[in-house]
């Protein structure tokens, strides 16, 4: 049975604090990830700080459509983690997808899970 999505989850730990930070190197993540992988983005990025409430989960998030379906993830600031997911029905290489994460917040240890979807 074909696959309908293709969904990677990248966990990244102790991550460049000044890249993690800035919301300019997010957005040029999310632009060098979407040409690396092959997709097409569709509408503006959306990058906030949040949860402003606590202070041991704050960092920013981001959430990037694309053609067939998303970009998305949250940075800690205060722990210098990342959380990163890569939702697609179309395949993409998740080596190459990981290796754009690395260039730009340089975690020392990414654990990857990666699901395959289908509702049938």
């Amino acid at each position: 049975m074909p696959y309908w999505g293709y969904h990677a989850l990248y966990d990244c730990s102790d991550c460049d604090y000044e890249a993690i930070n800035s919301p300019d190197t997010i957005k040029d993540f999310i632009q060098q990830m979407i040409l690396e992988i092959d997709m097409v983005s569709i509408g503006d990025t959306i990058i906030r700080y949040c949860p402003t409430h606590d202070p041991k989960k704050s960092g920013y998030s981001f959430y990037q459509m694309i053609e067939t379906s998303n970009l998305s993830g949250h940075f800690v600031e205060s722990s210098n983690e990342g959380y990163i997911d890569v939702f697609s029905c179309k395949p993409f290489d998740i080596t190459i997808a990981e290796s754009v994460i690395q260039s730009y917040f340089k975690p020392s240890k990414i654990r990857l899970n990666y699901i395959t979807r289908c509702a049938r």
